[in-house]
């Protein structure tokens, strides 16, 4: 009997190790707080490098713990919803099944023409390869869960976890600022949007993030970003770039350190971490201090090298990141409140400036900045970029948090710069750039007809209010409909889901092919050609958006969730 007792113990902590290093797919289990127990990573595939096992050059001599203990209080984000009549929700339910369908119809045409595959040509009915781990697929996980597509959803995950190597990918380098927020972002929020009931999305990231840790094992532990993950792999020596942009490197911190929450493993949130305290020392000493410069280097980490600075392309995420890590920490950590309050101040002093409209209506835009060599003065060019557009979310979304209201009308007329720059081209949709005048006195701002005949730049018909236009094409962008989205939430103001649905119409008719939506050349056109292209970001942010601009205030609350850079909402921990 005591040899039979001792078989039965046996096989019993066998079953029970089986099962944790296998992991089942699918549970009805759901832990928001940090795990009691370590995270058990399953173990690998045989023809699979074991990236969790690989033997660093520069080891961390003392991992930077999560920062534990009792932060500031956050006030509520999200306004309390006034009720709404029949023929109010009525209007609002349809107007959400209109994106949903939008989703479906190609998502639908991804499956069928480029399942597996990076992206789809939704003209030609083919795919192409940009970032490799079937980049929409991963994207747009969490949508599927949103719109209740639980099916789809599950069919995904299997066929992501048979067909991918998460371990491996083609191409020889790799972006890991990319990779973050699409992919490993992606597989976090699915998880956390489904209520951890599919533990092999977890495994999955982690899977995914032990390789890309390999990337941050270099002398002063710093990143490199285009990354080739082959020579790490071989143990070959690396350095972080030379030349790196702000967002690239400022823009990592939410999915390492939601990572580190879920699994008890300091390592993830260590490596941010430590990229945070250097650009909190570099903050006061570049050349517009209280912001970083488009380019830096991060081997020497001098952020000197450039006398460029915007909130715009290469830098935008990593201030939107500031506010979003505080979230995220529960308020424990005040560095990156200290660090955005800094910044802010400096951007609307310089950044932001207000255009000089015919209505002389009162909105924003953010600009960008250069440095005169010769004064050290900053010299603003009055650009717009579409993908500045998130600013009007961010800075509400941090007036709640930082409980600054006196910000919230500065978010507000960004936001309606951006809704501005929609309403006055041919087809409804803002381009990716264009110039503008800006006012001398941001109170006072009446229409000069004579001054903007004197400056226009260009033969063709622009509408008032336009210099000039850059880049016209629309690349089905999310940043004006992330911050009209934001200011619904935090104002409950209902005229914003008219804009919003005004946005979506005209975005639909222009973009809208027999298999899926595509990119257009020309929003100043009245017929725009179809460009053959649809980012993943299509399905996995602006869809998204505007779903949940029409949908109950509850579903994905932002004092719920926080969302990363790619619109993935990860959960805040309680």
């Amino acid at each position: 009997m005591k040899l039979r007792a001792r078989v039965l113990v046996a096989l019993a902590i066998f079953a029970i190790a089986l099962y944790l290093l296998t992991r089942r797919a699918f549970s009805d289990g759901a832990q928001w707080q940090t795990p009691w127990h370590p995270y058990v990573r399953p173990i690998p595939a045989p023809d699979r490098f074991d990236w969790a096992h690989r033997v660093e050059q520069y080891p961390v001599a003392a991992m930077l713990a999560l920062p534990t203990g009792r932060g500031r209080k956050i006030p509520r984000i999200q306004h309390d919803p006034r009720r709404e009549s029949a023929g109010e929700r009525t209007t609002r339910l349809a107007r959400q099944q209109a994106v949903k369908a939008s989703l479906l119809h190609s998502w639908r045409g991804y499956k069928q023409h480029a399942w597996l595959q990076d992206e789809l040509t939704p003209v030609k009915g083919g795919s192409t390869r940009s970032f490799g781990w079937a980049t929409t697929l991963v994207d747009s996980l969490d949508t599927l869960w949103i719109m209740g597509e639980k099916g789809e959803f599950e069919e995904a995950i299997l066929a992501l976890r048979a067909g991918i190597d998460l371990t491996a990918i083609e191409a020889e380098t790799r972006s890991i600022f990319e990779t973050t927020i699409r992919h490993f972002g992606g597989l976090l929020a699915a998880y956390d949007v489904s209520g951890a009931r599919y533990p092999i999305l977890l495994d999955m990231a982690v899977e995914m993030a032990d390789m890309l840790y390999a990337a941050f094992d270099t002398p002063n532990r710093m990143p490199v970003n285009w990354w080739r993950w082959k020579g790490a792999q071989d143990n070959e020596s690396q350095a972080a770039s030379p030349a790196t942009s702000i967002a690239e490197l400022g823009s990592l911190s939410l999915e390492f350190t939601r990572l580190s929450q879920l699994t008890g493993d300091p390592k993830f949130y260590d490596a941010v971490q430590r990229i945070s305290d250097e650009l909190e020392k570099a903050q006061d000493y570049t050349q517009l201090p209280g912001m970083w410069p488009l380019i830096n280097d991060a081997r020497q980490l001098s952020f000197r090298i450039d006398n460029r600075f915007s909130l715009g392309a290469l830098s935008d995420s990593t201030y939107e990141y500031l506010p979003k890590q505080y979230l995220l920490l529960g308020g424990v950590l005040d560095q990156p409140r200290k660090m955005y309050l800094k910044a802010i101040e400096v951007v609307k002093r310089h950044v932001f400036y207000r255009p000089m409209l015919p209505d002389a209506r009162d909105v924003l835009l953010s600009g960008n900045v250069r440095i005169d060599h010769a004064s050290g003065n900053p010299v603003l060019d009055a650009e717009g970029q579409h993908l500045a557009c998130f600013v009007g979310g961010m800075v509400e979304l941090a007036s709640k948090i930082f409980d600054r209201p006196q910000d919230m009308d500065v978010g507000r007329r960004l936001v309606d710069g951006c809704v501005w720059a929609y309403s006055v081209t041919s087809t409804g949709i803002m381009p990716e750039s264009f110039h503008v005048i800006p006012c001398q006195d941001a109170d006072r701002c009446e229409w000069d007809e004579a001054q903007w005949n004197a400056v226009k730049i260009t033969d063709d018909e622009v509408p008032r209010g336009i210099q000039s236009w850059g880049d016209r094409k629309y690349i089905l962008r999310p940043e004006a409909i992330e911050s009209v989205f934001i200011h619904y939430r935090t104002t409950g103001d209902r005229s914003y889901q008219d804009k919003a649905w005004t946005m979506f119409q005209a975005i639909e008719k222009a973009t809208r092919t027999d298999i899926a939506s595509s990119a257009i050349d020309d929003v100043t056109s009245a017929n725009p050609q179809h460009a053959d292209s649809m980012e993943s970001f299509w399905l996995g942010e602006t869809l998204k958006y505007f779903y949940l601009i029409f949908s109950e205030p509850s579903l994905i609350s932002l004092d719920e969730y926080v969302f990363n850079t790619e619109a993935h909402p990860l959960r805040r921990p309680t």
